[in-house]
């Protein structure tokens, strides 16, 4: 009787831990399409595309918006089936390795974009070297 209640507890906590990296490589964060940014493209339109900006400066001259994104942290069904059945095969202690691997999938970047005083785009910069547009 106590070894069944045993593979019973550990079933339980298995289904309890399993989930954390299945979670986090099912629903990672989508890399934004900075292609689409272009010159003069109003600043209304480069929010809605990549959403609220983390920083927003004025200057003399215009506006500058900071941006941060997550480029290689797409959302995977096949990474999450990965983390799932290897949870099943090991009755979730794979969830002690997998979440770390999925915690530091992708590499964060910055954007900066300038706009002029009528809040179009002047200037685009990114940390991301194979991102970066020529301006």
């Amino acid at each position: 009787m106590k070894r069944i209640f045993a593979i019973a507890l550990l079933i339980v906590m298995g289904l309890q831990i399993s989930g954390c990296a299945v979670g986090m490589a099912m629903y990672g964060k989508r890399t934004p399409n900075i292609s689409t940014i272009r010159r003069e493209m109003h600043r209304d339109e480069v929010i809605m595309n990549l959403g609220q900006p983390l920083k927003t400066m004025t200057t003399d001259r215009g506006r500058i918006d900071e941006f941060e994104y997550q480029v290689g942290n797409d959302p995977s069904a096949g990474r999450a089936i990965g983390h799932a059945v290897m949870d099943v095969l090991t009755w979730g202690i794979w969830e002690v390795v997998g979440t770390p691997i999925e915690a530091f999938q992708g590499k964060t970047c910055h954007l900066t974009i300038e706009y002029d005083m009528d809040d179009k785009v002047t200037k685009v910069t990114t940390s991301d070297p194979k991102d970066a547009m020529g301006n």
